[in-house]
């Protein structure tokens, strides 16, 4: 059975008292959930520059045993050559050698240099490790402080929530796939977050822009979806207005 056009707004205005009342409750949650995200992302941050500081120190620590091999093989080669200068049969030969000596003798102190080089780089990055965890530890503090004061709020208004999460299940089962995908749209551009409002003293119930005669007439046939030219948002229905002489009558 098809739907008509005012049990779709019916539908809908019903979805979006039930949003508003979700609204109000993690309102009182103020800026806590964003500031628990923010402090997880903000751990994750340090947590992967600790990882990054003792990647590259181990890399450091690969590249100085590596260079203290060289300088060893250099010293063999040496002691090898020293050896060779003793059958030398010639000047030109012993020179020859004592080059390749100078070289590798040469070739130990470049090692030496840059293993000292990098000990200070593998100091360094300890020193801030050290002071990355440090930080670390104080806004692990802060996170678990913050996830205890989210709780307590979450968990006064949790049955609250569940029903009315239930309830938003329940209502949005009546309102097409399309229709409810635009719904959510407008209302995550809408800061109140509204996305269904009534034509309140001849102006949109959201952006409070006037909205001329003839789309009201329209509006309350309900013939068919009427959204606002200036915010998107769906009207629901013109509220009528209350004047003291209708309260006379009364």
């Amino acid at each position: 059975m098809e739907t008509t056009v005012a049990q779709k707004l019916e539908a809908l205005a019903k979805l979006q008292s039930i949003d508003s009342k979700l609204d109000e409750i993690r309102k009182t949650r103020g800026d806590l959930p964003e500031e628990v995200r923010d402090l997880e992302d903000e751990l994750a941050g340090y947590e992967a520059r600790v990882k990054r500081f003792e990647a590259e120190i181990q890399k450091l620590e690969e590249d100085i045993t590596n260079l203290k091999n060289t300088a060893k093989e250099a010293e063999k080669l040496i002691k090898k050559y020293a050896e060779q200068q003793k059958n030398v049969r010639n000047n030109r030969e012993f020179e020859a050698i004592s080059k390749e000596m100078e070289l590798q003798q040469l070739e130990i102190q470049v090692c030496i240099k840059k293993a000292k080089e990098a000990q200070i780089k593998i100091e360094t990055k300890n020193e801030e490790i050290t002071n990355t965890k440090k930080v670390l530890s104080e806004r692990k503090k802060d996170l678990k402080t913050k996830k205890e004061e989210l709780e307590v709020i979450v968990e006064e208004s949790k049955d609250e929530e569940n029903k009315l999460l239930k309830e938003r299940e329940k209502a949005s089962t009546f309102i097409e796939e399309r229709l409810f995908t635009s719904y959510n749209k407008i209302r995550g551009n809408a800061v109140n977050g509204l996305a269904v409002v009534p034509v309140r003293r001849d102006a949109c119930g959201g952006c409070f822009n006037t909205v001329p005669p003839q789309k009201q007439v329209e509006i309350r046939e309900k013939k068919k979806l009427i959204v606002c030219e200036h915010c998107g948002r769906i009207f629901s229905h013109v509220e009528a207005i209350v004047t003291v002489d209708m309260l006379k009558k009364v």
